[in-house]
């Protein structure tokens, strides 16, 4: 998720991360402390397990690309030389665009900030990317050759934009109606203990798994709407 960032920003990231989880452990710790009285341990514990939901969520989405920013900080960049085959200021990712390179190996593709793209020409040329080991940031884009022909860069559908943000939302609203679904009915004044505990993790599970489904929905849509922009060959 995290491919092509700086290193510098994915460690701060990953830093935000890692204080949300400690202040969802601290929410934890405060549930099982307080609620028990009033409600009972099945509700203290059915209240408290939708708040490991963001834990985990941080830790599946950030953890990976933490650990690969802090080894590409020391590393060398390594050189990747090659026939421009194309660019593009936008791409799937939220402020990376993408650049595609003819090399011995075949066609890659690099996700680069669109401010080292404004060099890259719109005929084919050489170019020559520094690219980190791990996460594959592009720190450096270098032409060689003349650059004949500027790049016209179309104008950005709002589908794309909407495209990118998906990764960074669904997530965020998985761990809220998770959260507020389970929490609300866990303490809510239900008399039988054990179905109320049920009853809470039952609801924040279906608002999770709803959204879930709705993002996965709309991706599939969206993916068909950029597909369909592509010109046919």
């Amino acid at each position: 998720m995290l491919q092509g960032y700086a290193p510098d920003l994915v460690v701060r990231i990953g830093y935000y991360a890692i204080g949300i989880a400690v202040v969802c452990l601290l929410i934890i710790a405060a549930i099982l402390i307080f609620v028990p009285p009033i409600y009972g341990w099945p509700d203290a514990v059915a209240a408290s397990i939708a708040w490991v939901l963001p834990i985990a969520l941080l830790a599946s989405f950030i953890a990976p690309g933490f650990r690969l920013a802090l080894k590409d900080r020391k590393a060398e960049g390594r050189l990747v030389q090659g026939q421009l085959v194309g660019a593009s200021s936008v791409s799937t990712s939220m402020g990376l665009g993408m650049l595609m390179v003819q090399t011995r190996g075949g066609v890659e593709q690099f996700l680069v900030p669109p401010a080292r793209l404004k060099q890259v020409p719109g005929n084919q040329v050489n170019v020559v990317l520094t690219v980190t080991p791990n996460l594959r940031h592009v720190r450096s884009v270098g032409v060689m050759g003349q650059r004949v022909v500027g790049r016209v860069e179309p104008a950005v559908p709002p589908v794309m934009k909407r495209l990118q943000q998906l990764p960074v939302i669904t997530p965020v609203a998985l761990a809220l109606a998770a959260v507020i679904g389970d929490d609300a009915v866990a303490l809510s004044p239900i008399p039988n203990q054990l179905i109320h505990a049920s009853l809470a993790i039952l609801v924040g599970a279906a608002l999770g798994a709803a959204v879930y489904g709705i993002s996965f929905f709309l991706q599939r849509r969206m993916m068909t709407e950029v597909q369909a922009m592509v010109p046919k060959g």
